[in-house]
């Protein structure tokens, strides 16, 4: 499991940390870890051209004293104060080690890179005025910025953007991620995430922001027992799409036909089940299911669908224009909503703009609004319960934005709820197997919806053989 914590509980336990080492310990460890990602992202330390934009906190401290290691094995760095003053063992660490530090300026020679090293996860969201200018110097040279922790200027636990802030193509964090690494917009000023281990991990609470990665995956997926028959295994429903959209219904019961379950039923109009019919042989009628999915495509009749699926009282993922249907008293613990943002907005009451610079809060308000599960799809989908806590699904590719991913993400979080995992286990998992199937059947091109649910198996397949 990735874990992100909270700047509180990192502090917590930077604190207990300290108090056990000797003074000084710990930023060193970062600094090294920071020294050693910087040169490998250079390749090579000799010749090479480091700058960084300091400022007065412990973050500048950990830049300084990583310039100082680069300079030792032989890189040419300056420090750009940009609050006036700096951590002074650092400024002492790199003027031994044959580093310069003064005021900002205008640049004679292109730096191979620069280390962004303005505030810390302490700092408040956005820029000073001189930092933004100095930042701005640097970042007329086109050069590639490594944030120490996290990207100046980011909010650190909400991953909200106020401009203006860093840009990085690596994150160099420490002893944990934080929020803003994984939850967009934030995430993406990131580039990619670096964490370097400080010792911090006995003394870390539970996370309110986490990740699955491939083995957690694989541990919560329920493949059959040599017992099972297709009842045990889960069944699950599909009441989705309609004359008028009868693609979204066949995409639906697609994603519900992954193989996870061991039935999938489809309800809904004639014309889309004789389609349904004739594209998957294997899907049957009306009968008990154990979860239903209802909503993509449903147009005039998805009121009355959604009506239909509370009403069996099982599990039931809302998508599409069932969410319109769906008013707060009818919210119990049992359902995962799946709005993409402009869905969201239109549950909210907000614009869509809104929804998309504070994808976090707006999921939280409306997990806990409903009392269930929401699924916010984007870049980096949010699945997040009534609590707040929140998985972030980071697999997928930029080729899944194509129309119907969404209602093959229903259908595949339908048929793991199906099978008996709780409805926040089930839209994680969904959600990560959706977007590993899509980057695998892209194979870095593009893709439709429809290729989608062929992928699910042979991730399966693979999780499961890793995991043996």
């Amino acid at each position: 499991m990735r874990r992100a914590h909270t700047v509180e509980q990192v502090r917590a336990a930077e604190a207990a940390l300290m108090a056990r080492l000797p003074e000084g310990t710990l930023m060193q460890r970062a600094a090294q870890g920071l020294g050693v990602a910087v040169a490998d992202l250079l390749g090579s330390t000799y010749g090479r051209r480091v700058l960084l934009l300091v400022g007065s906190g412990d973050n500048g401290g950990d830049a300084l004293y990583a310039g100082a290691w680069l300079a030792r094995r032989g890189a040419g760095v300056e420090a750009w104060l940009v609050s006036g003053s700096a951590h002074e063992g650092g400024l002492a660490a790199l003027a031994a080690a044959g580093g310069r530090a003064g005021a900002p300026r205008v640049l004679r020679e292109r730096p191979d890179v620069v280390v962004d090293g303005i505030v810390g996860i302490g700092g408040k969201p956005g820029l000073r005025e001189e930092a933004a200018r100095a930042l701005a110097l640097a970042a007329a040279e086109d050069v590639p910025v490594v944030a120490v922790d996290t990207p100046s200027g980011v909010d650190v636990d909400t991953g909200e953007t106020p401009e203006p802030h860093v840009r990085a193509a690596l994150t160099v964090t420490f002893g944990t991620h934080k929020p803003c690494h994984l939850v967009d917009p934030a995430a993406q000023a990131c580039g990619a995430v670096h964490l370097v281990d400080i010792g911090l991990d006995p003394d870390l609470p539970d996370a309110p922001v986490e990740s699955l990665r491939p083995g957690d995956v694989a541990a919560l997926l329920r493949p059959p027992g040599p017992d099972d028959h297709k009842y045990t295994r889960g069944v699950v429903g599909v009441r989705a799409g309609s004359a008028t959209y009868p693609g979204a219904g066949l995409l639906s019961v697609a994603g519900a036909a992954c193989g996870l379950a061991g039935m999938v039923r489809y309800v809904g109009d004639t014309a889309v089940a004789d389609r349904v019919r004739e594209a998957h042989p294997e899907v049957v009628g009306a009968g008990r299911v154990q979860a239903w999915v209802v909503g993509s495509g449903g147009g005039d009749a998805a009121g009355e669908e959604l009506a239909a699926a509370l009403a069996d009282g099982v599990p039931t993922v809302v998508d599409a224009d069932a969410l319109a249907h769906l008013d707060p008293d009818q919210g119990r613990p049992d359902l995962v909503l799946t709005p993409h943002a402009g869905e969201l907005a239109a549950m909210l009451g907000v614009d869509r703009a809104e929804v998309e610079a504070r994808q976090l809060h707006h999921a939280r308000m409306a997990a806990q609004r409903w009392g269930c599960v929401v699924v916010l799809k984007g870049r980096h989908t949010l699945v997040t319960r009534p609590d707040g806590r929140t998985r972030v699904t980071t697999t997928g590719t930029p080729w899944l934005g194509t129309a119907g991913a969404g209602d093959v993400l229903g259908g595949v979080i339908g048929a793991v709820l199906a099978t008996g995992l709780d409805p926040w286990d089930a839209a994680a998992v969904g959600s990560w197997l959706h977007g590993a199937a899509a980057t695998l059947v892209a194979g870095g091109g593009p893709i439709v919806a429809g290729q989608v649910a062929g992928g699910v198996a042979e991730v399966v397949r693979d999780l499961l053989a890793a995991d043996s």
